[in-house]
């Protein structure tokens, strides 16, 4: 990870996490489902001196039963609908946007390891420009060779206070040591992830040969933006729990690659 002492300090709320855990618990079991009658049969063997014979005996019960995907969609299932928000002006939606991912700074990027899977390290953004992000990290670090291999890559922000988050599908566009914007977005700190090698040349500084400029270009995004506190928050969930209805904290939306490509075309500055 590099520059996480550089980012700015969030403020502590506490929050009443038994009170979450325990309702976590309860929705983690809680599945949409309709009641059918259904009949079950079973087989058994008795033994009457020394003689086997079989029997079957039928019992009618009710147990759930799946819905189909076909009668489940955005615009029936509450659960959708009621969180997603498809009214707001793309605008907005990038405003919000870049005010979260600016606010939490550090994010888990994860690239994609073969005869691996998935791996995921936390990286202090070290410039956003407009929907695409600049880190600094060390070649010699196993990111980068994920990255030479396969560039497809996942970008999360996490706000705990507020419960925000953010995830970004994108693509390394780019891994390059000779990059001029090293320079641009360098900054003091950085070295305390490298070290100094003492041979005048890795030193790590923006010219050290082992300081590489990734940069994101996200092609999907989506997010969650909350619209009540903490306490607001327990109260909807709370109310959701007793009510059978389903709660609202927040509004998640969502960044298709047209939306992103004309918020990039106005913001392009640091974005090869």
């Amino acid at each position: 990870m590099v520059g996480t002492a550089s980012c700015t300090k969030q403020a502590s709320i506490t929050t009443p996490l038994s009170y979450y855990f325990s309702l976590n618990t309860m929705f983690s079991s809680l599945r949409i489902t309709r009641i059918t009658p259904f009949t079950s049969t079973f087989r058994s063997t008795l033994n009457v001196s020394k003689t086997s014979r079989s029997f079957t005996t039928t019992t009618p019960s009710n147990m759930p039963e799946n819905l189909k995907q076909s009668e489940v969609d955005a615009q029936t299932d509450p659960s959708v609908a009621k969180q997603y928000d498809n009214e707001s002006s793309a605008e907005e939606k990038f405003k919000d946007l870049y005010a979260i991912a600016d606010g939490i700074k550090i994010g888990m990027l994860s690239t994609y390891r073969q005869g691996t899977g998935p791996v995921s390290r936390a990286m202090a953004v070290s410039k956003r420009s407009g929907p695409d992000f600049l880190f600094l990290a060390n070649k010699h670090s196993n990111k980068i060779s994920d990255l030479q291999s396969n560039k497809e890559v996942n970008l999360t922000f996490h706000d705990k206070s507020n419960q925000d988050w953010v995830s970004v599908t994108g693509e390394a566009v780019k891994t390059s040591g000779d990059d001029p914007r090293i320079k641009e977005i360098y900054s003091k700190v950085v070295s305390a992830w490298f070290g100094d090698l003492g041979d005048g040349v890795h030193n790590g500084g923006p010219d050290d040969p082992r300081m590489y400029l990734v940069e994101v270009r996200s092609k999907y995004i989506s997010y969650y933006k909350h619209t009540s506190g903490m306490l607001g928050q327990a109260k909807e969930i709370g109310g959701a729990v007793l009510t059978g209805k389903v709660a609202q904290t927040g509004v998640l939306r969502e960044l298709k690659e047209v939306d992103i490509e004309q918020a990039r075309k106005s913001d392009s500055a640091l974005t090869s």
